[in-house]
Order: structure tokens, then C-alpha cells, then sequence
């Protein structure tokens, strides 16, 4: 499941403010008391893909002699993270009003 939400969830990270990849691993991590705690090869590619579609853009600085790249989220961005959000409210929405029905667990 998080696969297919992984954008949405970058995307909200950087609009509170912008972040290099491990800051945006441990705001994850942070946010959801641990339960998403994501290798850094899973998030370097959904940057790249956001980067590539012109959602967040990125800047190289130097910090303690390190260079680092550090993302921002467009206007693009923005309007896309609203889009985003607004389908999984929807869908959460759906999902709840059925789980809502019935029984859990189900005993035998």
C-alpha cells in the first residue's frame, strides 16, 4: 500500500518546508511513530520521478564539507499534492464506510 501512496506522502513532507532525502526518510518515520521507516533506495527514485514531472525541483548546497540536495515542492507541486490528497480522502472515505459494515474479526 505504500507503494502507490508514496508520492502523496513525500509531497506532503516538503510542503511543510523543503528537505534533502534523509531528512524527508526521518519526517516519515517521525510522522507515522515509525511505521514508515524506508530505505534510502526507496525514496531516490520517487524523488527523481517528482523531480522529472516538474513537481518538486532540487538544490545542491554544502553543509559540514557534504554536499547535499535538497528538494522543494513546485506550484505544480502544490496543486497536484491537493489533487492527491482530495482522492485519498475520498478513497479513505469509501474504504471506511464498507470496513464500517462489517464485523471485525470475524469469528467462526
Amino acid at each position: 500500500m505504500l507503494k502507490g501512496n508514496l508520492e502523496l506522502l513525500v509531497m506532503s513532507i516538503l510542503a511543510a518546508q523543503p528537505r534533502h532525502g534523509y531528512a524527508i526518510i526521518e519526517a516519515l518515520r517521525a510522522d507515522s511513530a515509525d511505521a514508515f521507516d524506508l530505505p534510502e533506495g526507496t525514496l531516490y527514485p520517487v524523488l527523481h520521478r517528482l523531480e522529472a514531472s516538474g513537481l518538486i525541483v532540487g538544490a545542491w548546497s554544502e553543509v559540514g564539507g557534504r554536499r547535499r540536495k535538497s528538494y522543494t515542492l513546485t506550484q505544480r507541486g502544490m496543486t497536484k499534492l491537493h489533487e492527491k490528497r482530495q482522492s485519498w480522502d475520498e478513497f479513505s472515505a469509501a474504504v471506511n464506510a464498507v470496513l464500517a459494515k462489517a464485523p471485525w474479526p470475524r469469528t467462526a
